[in-house]
């Protein structure tokens, strides 16, 4: 039996990911990532037993394993307003830090924007990352709603609304052809932008006069 390295698990997702930037997801073949990485179909799919699961372990190296640290962190934030907003801050910078800056992650993104019209890609790719940020998101701000701290409102829309506002500045990137890069300093202002805009609209609202 052969034992499995993550080295060689490594060097799949990584001939892999260069094959899916240049064929797209649907131009892409199992045959053509084993013949790239140097190594047999049958070792291929002992690692990933089809190319869904290929795909969803190369957007989780390369576009949104980022995320998941990011979205432990949350878990672990304090109960209070001040901790929510610096847990908000902290998690939309590591976030930003990535769309903004990693070419790979990038090119990952505008892949899954120009395949998900003709196959499941797009929520291969939901699945592989954001749905985890999404829900953990939704739990942290359902007890912040509870407490008082932010109004009443569905908790997952709430968190889709968040990252919206964090993507508002940066979304245009994916459009351009070469986006410079953007400095922590910058980063960090977008991020303050994205949560004054949020607390603004998910402060909680006075009673209306009985």
């Amino acid at each position: 039996m052969k034992v499995r390295t993550e080295a060689r698990r490594q060097a799949i997702v990584e001939a892999a990911d260069a094959l899916f930037q240049e064929t797209g997801y649907e131009g892409a073949s199992m045959s053509e990532v084993a013949k790239r990485w140097g190594g047999s179909k049958v070792t291929l799919y002992g690692y990933f037993p089809s190319k869904e699961a290929l795909f969803s372990a190369v957007v989780q190296s390369c576009a949104t394993g980022h995320l998941a640290d990011a979205t432990r962190d949350l878990s672990t934030a304090p109960t209070d307003r001040a901790g929510l907003e610096s847990a908000l801050e902290h998690f939309g910078v590591r976030m930003l830090g990535v769309l903004a800056n990693d070419k790979s992650a990038l090119a990952v993104y505008r892949m899954v924007v120009a395949e998900s019209g003709r196959s499941d890609v797009g929520q291969l790719f939901y699945d592989a990352g954001p749905s985890t940020s999404v829900e953990t998101l939704a739990a942290l701000l359902s007890g912040a709603m509870e407490r008082g701290e932010i109004r009443q409102a569905d908790p997952k829309v709430t968190a889709q609304q968040f990252l919206a506002l964090l993507t508002a500045e940066v979304d245009v990137r994916l459009y351009q052809r070469d986006p410079p890069p953007l400095s922590p300093q910058e980063i960090r202002q977008l991020v303050k932008r994205a949560n004054d805009m949020f607390f603004a609209g998910a402060a909680p609202r006075p009673a209306p006069p009985g």
